[in-house]
């Protein structure tokens, strides 16, 4: 239980929580890891399609991915049953004070009762994931289940000659380094430049517009932007063609 003093006046301004909020900010802290372990097994799942490896090892990676999203649900519940848990002890008289433990399993195991594979699609690194295998696929003429039926691929340097006005970016009209998509509107441009836009306009008290021409989205926020990490390796790949001296 939580330090409290022996005076009678409530209970909120006499109980300690530090330890709590402590523990809670070092499980926060270990949220980070899990994060950046969801960008290593994506970059990797992303390299065995580049590379068509075999499938199993493909799994093996989106495996690693639902083991992560699964992580990440159950530290956030058990920092939400934490943090509700303190809330509820704050506002009970001293006399009325339950068991901050079993308070928190209490609370942590109503969240998990509801747990359904549905809370996937709310994992944003998750779905990114999912997004970019299926994109980079597709741009290797693969299918989406990559099924060894003996259906003929498409050829890859027709993808990439129909893909090169996407290399193009529409701010700086040079080809890309380091491409980000927009949710929103699904336009990719240089990180470096749009940031540059959004900061700018937002200085000024006014929304950024996509530069895309003909688009109608009107307010760019940073938060819409993601890497498209399949684009990225799409232009590296060509540049890797291009600059290869001709036999």
């Amino acid at each position: 239980m939580p330090g409290r003093s022996s005076s009678n006046s409530g209970s909120a301004g006499f109980i300690s929580f530090s330890g709590v909020e402590s523990a809670l900010s070092s499980l926060k802290s270990f949220q980070s890891f899990i994060s950046s372990g969801m960008d290593t097994a994506s970059s990797v799942a992303l390299d065995l399609v580049e590379t068509q490896t075999e499938v199993s090892s493909e799994h093996s990676m989106d495996k690693a991915m639902v083991e992560f999203a699964i992580m990440d649900r159950e530290l956030s519940q058990y920092v939400q049953a934490v943090q509700s848990a303190i809330n509820h002890v704050k506002e009970e008289p001293l006399e009325k004070i339950p068991d901050l433990k079993l308070l928190v399993e209490k609370k942590f195991l109503a969240l998990q009762s509801k747990n359904s594979d549905a809370d996937f699609q709310n994992n944003e690194k998750f779905v990114q994931f999912k997004q970019q295998l299926k994109d980079l696929r597709k741009r290797y003429g693969l299918q989406a289940e990559r099924e060894a039926d003996g259906t003929e691929r498409l050829d890859e340097d027709m993808i990439v000659t129909q893909s090169q006005t996407n290399f193009t970016c529409p701010i700086t009209q040079l080809e890309m380094k380091k491409p980000v998509k927009n949710k929103v509107c699904g336009h990719t441009y240089e990180e470096e430049a749009i940031v540059r836009i959004i900061e700018s306009k937002h200085k000024r008290k006014k929304k950024a517009c996509c530069p895309k021409i003909g688009c109608s989205h009107t307010d760019v926020k940073m938060s819409d932007l993601i890497q498209d990490e399949v684009l990225r390796r799409a232009i590296e790949s060509h540049k890797k063609k291009k600059d290869r001296p001709s036999e």
